[in-house]
């Protein structure tokens, strides 16, 4: 017999943004600013406290992820979100995969991602 915690469930909204933040290495204000433009959408208690829950902080891992390393600004991240969502397929991890291949090689990251997105 298999008991799984409700405890951990990923969609379970746990952090407030200061502790999300921390996690993530960002100030909270940047939070609020991928929340503005639609990336993430952490849920609101009764007293409109934003808590974000495990599959929000990989989001906005990814997030980091794009624009840190390489180079998506975040209307490139929204489309890559939204294109991920339609087609079904793991576009993230293939720029990911992608990423780490040419930081290794010292090739272009953000031309690879440019010709991932398109492919």
């Amino acid at each position: 017999m298999t008991f799984r915690r409700p405890d951990r469930d990923p969609t379970r909204p746990v952090y407030v943004i200061s502790v999300a933040a921390s996690i993530v290495s960002v100030h909270p204000r940047t939070l609020r600013i991928y929340e503005e433009e639609g990336l993430v959408c952490p849920a609101r208690t009764p007293t409109n406290i934003r808590l974000y829950s495990e599959q929000d902080v990989r989001r906005i891992m990814w997030i980091r992820h794009l624009t840190q390393n390489l180079g998506v600004n975040l209307a490139g991240v929204r489309i890559l979100f939204e294109l991920e969502e339609r087609l079904g397929t793991r576009i993230l991890e293939r720029l990911y995969t992608e990423g780490t291949t040419a930081e290794r090689s010292e090739g272009a990251p953000v031309e690879k991602a440019a010709s991932a997105a398109e492919a």
